[in-house]
């Protein structure tokens, strides 16, 4: 009788022992999952951002992956540059104000293109002929597929003189670089070898 009654005792703390042992899984497996969750949770509020609307609400924006958005990124930086290098106004301060901000988003090679066109005098031609010049870009193509990349802007060319306008084709090549973001260049790239593949007349205007 007191061999069977020790044997019941051994197997109730066999039993009180699993059962513990069976609790206390449970409660690691629901506590990995609570902090699996919440760490879930606080990945999802990060890529979450609230932007106050005029100073009464609040409205949710989604933020994502910036590597998303490079190449948007890129053919704005391209673009930009074109829109300040092309842009012309026949006042030497404006000319000079646009070019240095150009510079900021290229290298040395737009430098030289830019110092080889104020050699010849095409600057103070501009100005001296109250010469307008603006840019329309068509398209940019960038190939993301090898760094550093490549890209060609294929854009329109507008010069408006007062007794007519000139349009011509306006095609240029670069390599883009990333780089660090500034102010004075708020996407990160760098232009490097730029060059103008073709700057022809394609119609004048009289005016």
């Amino acid at each position: 009788m007191e061999f069977k009654t020790l044997r019941n005792i051994e197997n109730s703390f066999k039993q009180i022992r699993l059962y513990t042992i069976i609790f206390s899984a449970l409660c690691l497996a629901v506590v990995g999952y609570a902090i699996w969750k919440s760490y879930e949770f606080a990945k999802e509020q990060r890529e979450k951002v609230y932007v106050l609307d005029n100073g009464k609400s609040l409205m949710l924006a989604l933020s994502q992956d910036a590597s998303i958005n490079r190449p948007v990124e890129a053919r704005e930086h391209i673009r930009r540059f074109h829109e300040l290098f092309f842009t012309l106004a026949p006042d030497k301060n404006a000319i000079e104000s646009n070019m240095k901000r150009a510079f900021n988003l290229a290298d040395k090679s737009a430098f030289d293109y830019y110092k080889d066109l104020a050699e010849k005098g095409y600057y103070n031609r501009i100005i001296s002929g109250n010469v307008q010049q603006r840019i329309e870009i068509d398209s940019i193509v960038c190939n993301f597929d090898s760094y550093p990349y490549a890209v060609k802007t294929y854009s329109k060319q507008f010069i408006i003189r007062s007794s007519n306008l000139t349009k011509r084709n306006l095609i240029t090549s670069c390599y883009l670089l990333n780089s660090v973001r500034s102010d004075n260049n708020p996407q990160g790239f760098n232009i490097e070898k730029f060059s103008v593949l073709e700057n022809k007349d394609i119609e004048v205007i009289e005016r």
